[in-house]
């Protein structure tokens, strides 16, 4: 019998994050938790600034963490659609996986800042995602990505972006 695995995704801003994150969780026996939902729903109109999404969505980790613990312990997969682009995001993670007694991998998705760009501004005009962002915001919170580092042992699969499957 094999353990519950944790589904952590790594990416910047509209880099395809919950659209992979989507797929994993349509399997069976896999749980899909999204942030934004949570965010949006606890936080409406709270979150200008990416201090205000650290002050928030730490608290969320914080309610959350014991919940995740114990759907990987009762054998159910779990993707975590929260971005996991810090280390101490991972770690947060990590933690979860340890308690648990769970297998983790690490979905980094590489897709170009242009590219992520491109993709935002159509969400935003398209409405269809519980946050805009501007490109600013884009730059604001790409300043604090991290790739995931050999040093964590995490196992990683990456998604890098296919110019010739965009067109």
């Amino acid at each position: 019998m094999s353990r519950p695995v944790l589904h952590l995704l790594c990416g910047k801003i509209a880099s395809g994050k919950s659209t992979l994150a989507a797929r994993l969780g349509d399997r069976d026996g896999t749980l899909l938790i999204r942030e934004d939902a949570f965010m949006s729903a606890l936080y409406p109109d709270e979150i200008h600034t990416l201090d205000d999404f650290r002050r928030r969505t730490a608290h969320l980790e914080t309610a959350l963490k014991p919940h995740i613990t114990a759907i990987l312990q009762a054998g159910l997969d779990v993707v975590l659609d929260f971005h996991a682009n810090t280390r101490a995001r991972r770690d947060w993670a990590r933690s979860i996986v340890t308690e648990a007694g769970a297998d983790a991998v690490l979905h980094w998705i590489d897709v170009p800042d242009e590219v992520c760009k491109a993709r935002l501004r159509a969400r935003n005009a398209a409405g269809t995602h519980e946050y805009e962002a501007s490109d600013a915001i884009f730059d604001q919170f790409t300043a604090h990505f991290l790739p995931p580092q050999p040093d964590e042992g995490w196992t990683v699969e990456t998604v890098r972006f296919d110019e010739s499957a965009s067109r």
